[in-house]
């Protein structure tokens, strides 16, 4: 039987928690990987899979809320935060920066899993948006360079007329082109272009209103 699709990782310099986290985790069926401080965690090779990280909060080398500040520029699995010195303002704070929970020691078994797998699954949440993403930004560098200056003027809601004057070609000429668009994009239609736009931040800086009407 194949293991789990993803993993978690732990950090906490105490042997015992993490020893007692490792078996707790196992018994559930996940995969885990274990750390005696945050620099190691950090320094580790991770593969590319839907993860959890369980972080202490005093940590030997960073504070574990330090450490979820110094990673929240780039990817990161969610964090599921434990401590043993529990307080209001850390909690705040960690929740405030994307924490998916903060646990106090000590916390139930049922707790840590809930946490846990809400952690994974919103993991998996955001990796398929990102590869959704990847995909578009893939769709959209394969328009040639008419076809970018197309897209926006269709989005926009010019007229095929209107866009056609904007870059100085033919009604004919820029229907084509925009079909090129709506197909590369893989676009069911204006309004899903318009989508794809919008989650690109392809700036619309034409408006289908004449120039002369300032109703």
């Amino acid at each position: 039987m194949s293991g789990p699709d993803f993993i978690v990782y732990v950090v906490d310099d105490d042997m015992r928690i993490r020893e007692a986290l490792e078996e707790l985790l196992a018994s559930h069926g996940m995969r885990t990987v274990a750390f005696a401080s945050a620099g190691a965690f950090i320094e580790a090779e991770k593969p590319d899979a839907a993860a959890c990280l369980i972080l202490d909060v005093e940590l030997p080398d960073i504070n574990g809320l330090d450490l979820q500040r110094r990673i929240a520029a780039g990817e990161h699995p969610p964090i599921v935060f434990i401590t043993g010195h529990g307080d209001i303002p850390s909690s705040v704070r960690a929740i405030k920066e994307g924490a998916v929970d903060f646990l106090t020691k000590p916390f139930s078994d049922a707790d840590l899993i809930g946490a846990v797998e809400t952690a994974v699954d919103l993991d998996r949440a955001h990796r398929a948006a990102r590869a959704d993403q990847a995909a578009l930004r893939r769709r959209y560098d394969d328009l040639t360079p008419r076809e970018r200056e197309v897209l926006p003027l269709v989005v926009s809601g010019l007229l095929n007329k209107q866009a056609a004057a904007e870059l100085g070609i033919s009604e004919v000429t820029l229907q084509i082109h925009r079909r090129n668009v709506m197909s590369k994009m893989a676009a069911a239609s204006l309004a899903d272009l318009v989508r794809i736009a919008q989650r690109l931040e392809i700036p619309i800086t034409h408006s289908r209103r004449p120039s002369g009407d300032v109703s």
